[in-house]
């Protein structure tokens, strides 16, 4: 007859799970995130990136501009008055005005400048 020697850390978890430590933890009985998809080996880091919110110190600054530029009808909603909407398009028009200088690192893209009036026109409509 063998005996079993329990170490401390499996006596203290089998005491946490004695006194129901355990049950009703956040995520128990779902399934684990991204499990049953394909095998990512980069998970880790995308998951990092999403939830520090580091797209912006990963990204070169000319994809983080057409990235803004396709998030700018959702800014555009959240703008209280007419100066916080000039505000917001005046400095995207900065940046594509840097990025058609030279001046924004990252792969070369054509955006032409945003048209104030029009973007104020159509966001008081709303």
């Amino acid at each position: 007859m063998a005996h079993y020697f329990e170490s401390l850390v499996e006596q203290k978890i089998r005491e946490a799970l004695e006194r129901g430590e355990f049950d009703k933890l956040p995520g128990s009985g779902k399934p684990l995130p991204g499990y049953g998809g394909e095998y990512d080996e980069d998970w880790y880091v995308k998951e990092l990136v999403d939830r520090e919110k580091l797209a912006g110190a990963i990204l070169p600054a000319t994809l983080i501009l057409r990235k803004d530029l396709e998030d700018l009808p959702e800014t555009l909603a959240r703008a209280r008055t007419e100066p916080e909407v000039r505000r917001i398009v005046a400095e995207l028009n900065e940046r594509i005005a840097d990025n058609h200088r030279g001046l924004l690192p990252g792969p070369p893209t054509l955006i032409k400048r945003l048209d104030v009036e029009t973007i104020v026109h159509e966001w008081s409509r709303r």
